[in-house]
């Protein structure tokens, strides 16, 4: 055999897929020990950590006269004083054929989510059950969750046979029970090893106590199990995760490839923009490459200018994951505190964050039984709703802007996501609608314990579009309405039309998150089953909001709820100045007229003319190192600051036309994003400012002098 020098060898190992699996299994199961057992067996500890095992063993070990190979893994005081596994604890080893990190998790109920945690990321899951006891509770317990983390790869560990005598029939019986139970859960491949983590029979070498067994031992099982199938090759998904631009003649996208397959020459779609392109280069630290597939983070350049950002994802257009802003998830509360479905949380996708709320818990789980538990079915009551730790539930969300994502089960990169704030991992994302086909676009919780939800009808007519609202009551109780939205007026609606109202607006992108921003501005009048259709002026409403947001000085806030109001506003003189006759079919009247008129449902035109208009989100709003600049197209101005005190604001004519209108209260914000601007600007800002800066010293050198005369003539009087 030929000896490799250094570099040889860490090619050879850089050469070598990673695999990531997770042992889980009730308490005493043996997971520690198997672990530590498989270090130790395939000669993977330092005579250093061998002399201080054997040490521990005899001191506080648990295996009798064997050597305790789980003291390897249980490093925290109480894991040792009690022999159990609390925490997760991760563990790196290799072979020749293959990388391994190893996540010993607990098997007590009340460390689930520490279970969770560690199979977030497994390829592989090893289920072990003791052979005297067989499939239990914690069996189908953590074999659920497995199913639910999208793990494909399952390994039935029966340990402890060396107490049953390495019985056949015995072991035949569990893999028999657990193959009825694991069925209806769809994991494709489940492979069953009998084996003794104690004695390290069909661990690393296969037992000569196990003849009647022909399958490989576990740690040649690990070694040749196939995981490059996993990944999604077909969709191509690419969240963006920065923007490079390290000089003005090289713009690329950054990201780590989620699923699918990108070549130099494809046609991609900017999500949301749906802008195309064609990719101009693929680079790598080590040069280009031709094509790039997952998990490779690389660098993408496209052939035009179009505005991408961090959170934004490149797809082949025809090739499209969901966007949407209404979904359902599996989801597994990780905190102590229960749900507060008041509150709102920041949600972590791919690359993106957005707000969201929980809108309605469908059911919970019960992981011993997988048995559904909802108010509907009776096996919950409003007071049973909120999660509580380890919970698991099929939620309804919605969040503050579109995601973009495909069910778990067809792609697991994009199909979960994690909760930054309310401690959740790895929600499965689902599409959902009604029993008859009808897509929810909207949901939201009412006083009282009741919750609303919006629908788009399976037949629903763009001519005469009509959406189905869905209202629950704490009973459980369902009332229906179909709202025609040619005939709505803002200015004089009920709860339940308005909120079809703005789920149209929002899902024909009439006007950005109109739904959440309606729900938004009505947040604080508590609307329950009781006041449901009374009618309000909601355009007053969403316009006390924008008010309420400039005056509180978040101008992002002031704008998107600003171009609600206008787009309410604009509605509702078109309806009131519609004869009756003729509101059966605006929409299609005016369109055959093909006059300039608008109707409730044209996109009202957003013609750019501020400066700097390229850098702004769908809003008008522009955010540069923390400073957020407002695009006012109306009067062709990019404003920093408040506006209402026309004295203080300094307004500054820009080398491409426009004007840059700057609050003298925010000029170290603008010099904080001086480096946003053209260098033609930049002068024109320089000298403006330092014009200012003289003015505003005469100014006070002149009051200074107002002042000391006054004072002077003063200290006259006193002394006459």
């Amino acid at each position: 055999m030929a000896t490799l020098n250094i570099k040889e060898y860490l090619d050879r190992d850089e050469q070598k897929d990673l695999l990531r699996f997770l042992t889980a299994g009730s308490v005493d199961d043996g997971k520690s020990t198997l672990i530590g057992r498989l270090l130790f067996d395939s000669k993977k500890l330092y005579e250093d950590q061998l002399d201080a095992l054997e040490r521990d063993s005899k001191r506080m070990g648990n295996a009798g006269d064997h050597i305790d190979y789980a003291l390897l893994l249980d490093g925290l005081k109480a894991e040792r004083e009690q022999g159990i596994t609390i925490d997760v604890a991760y563990r790196y080893f290799s072979t020749n054929n293959r990388k391994f990190i190893i996540a010993d998790t607990p098997g007590h109920e009340q460390y689930t989510r520490n279970m969770i945690t560690g199979g977030s990321t497994a390829n592989l899951a090893i289920i072990l059950v003791d052979a005297r006891t067989g499939v239990i509770t914690q069996t189908r317990r953590h074999t659920y969750l497995v199913s639910l983390l999208g793990i494909k790869h399952v390994v039935l560990a029966v340990n402890k046979m060396d107490l049953v005598d390495f019985d056949k029939n015995i072991f035949d019986k569990i893999v028999s029970d657990y193959k009825e139970f694991v069925a209806p859960l769809n994991i494709p491949d489940i492979t069953c090893i009998p084996l003794s983590a104690l004695d390290g029979d069909n661990v690393v070498e296969k037992s000569d106590r196990t003849p009647w067994y022909e399958g490989p031992s576990l740690l040649d099982f690990l070694e040749t199990v196939p995981i490059d199938q996993d990944r999604n090759f077909e969709d191509f998904r690419y969240p963006v995760q920065y923007v490079l631009r390290p000089n003005l003649d090289f713009r690329g996208f950054c990201g780590k490839v989620a699923s699918g397959i990108v070549r130099k020459g494809d046609t991609v779609m900017a999500l949301p923009s749906g802008k195309t392109s064609k990719v101009k280069s693929i680079v790598t630290y080590d040069g280009e490459l031709d094509y790039a597939f997952p998990p490779q983070c690389v660098t993408i350049t496209l052939e035009d200018e179009i505005d991408v950002s961090r959170g934004e994802m490149l797809v082949h257009p025809d090739n499209l994951p969901i966007a949407d802003r209404n979904f359902e998830a599996m989801l597994v509360w990780m905190d102590e505190e229960p749900m507060d479905a008041s509150k709102q949380f920041y949600i972590k996708h791919t690359t993106n964050l957005t707000r969201a709320r929980v809108d309605s818990i469908r059911y919970k789980v019960n992981v011993n039984t997988m048995e559904q538990l909802s108010v509907d079915n009776g096996k919950l009551t409003t007071d049973d709703l909120p999660m509580k730790l380890n919970e698991i539930a099929r939620v309804v969300f919605t969040t503050g802007k579109e995601l973009f994502f495909d069910p778990y089960q067809k792609n697991k990169q994009t199909g979960q996501y994690d909760e930054v704030s309310g401690r959740v991992t790895h929600c499965t994302l689902h599409w959902f609608d009604d029993t008859q086909g009808n897509e929810a676009v909207m949901s939201t919780s009412l006083a009282g314990g009741g919750s609303l939800t919006v629908y788009k009808p399976a037949d629903f007519n763009p001519k005469d579009p009509k959406y189905l609202v869905k209202t629950w009551d704490s009973d459980g109780n369902v009332t229906e309405e179909e709202v025609s939205l040619n005939k709505v007026d803002p200015s004089n609606a009920t709860y339940v039309q308005m909120a079809a109202y703005s789920a149209y607006a929002a899902k024909q992108k009439l006007v950005q998150n109109a739904d959440g921003l309606f729900l938004a501005a009505t947040s604080n009048l508590c609307f329950g089953m009781d006041n449901l259709h009374d009618k309000m002026d909601f355009t007053q409403i969403v316009k006390s909001t924008a008010q309420e947001q400039m005056e509180a000085k978040n101008w992002h806030g002031y704008m998107q709820m600003n171009s609600l109001a206008d787009f309410l506003e604009k509605t509702h003189d078109k309806v009131k100045n519609q004869p009756d006759s003729q509101t059966e079919d605006v929409t299609t009247t005016e369109r055959t007229k093909e006059t300039a008129v608008h109707t409730p449902f044209d996109k009202f035109d957003g013609k750019k003319h501020a400066p700097y208009y390229e850098l702004a989100d769908e809003s008008g709003i522009i955010e540069y190192k923390g400073t957020v600049f407002i695009c006012d197209d109306e009067h062709g101005a990019l404003c920093l600051g408040d506006m209402s005190d026309e004295s203080n604001v300094l307004s500054i004519p820009l080398a491409g036309g426009g004007t840059l209108k700057v609050n003298r209260n925010n000029k170290a914000d603008l010099a904080r994003a001086i480096g946003m601007f053209k260098p033609e600007d930049v002068r024109r800002i320089m000298v403006a400012l330092a014009q200012d800066n003289k003015v505003q010293e005469m100014e006070n050198e002149i009051e200074d002098e107002k002042n000391s005369i006054g004072t002077g003539q003063e200290n006259q009087k006193k002394q006459e």
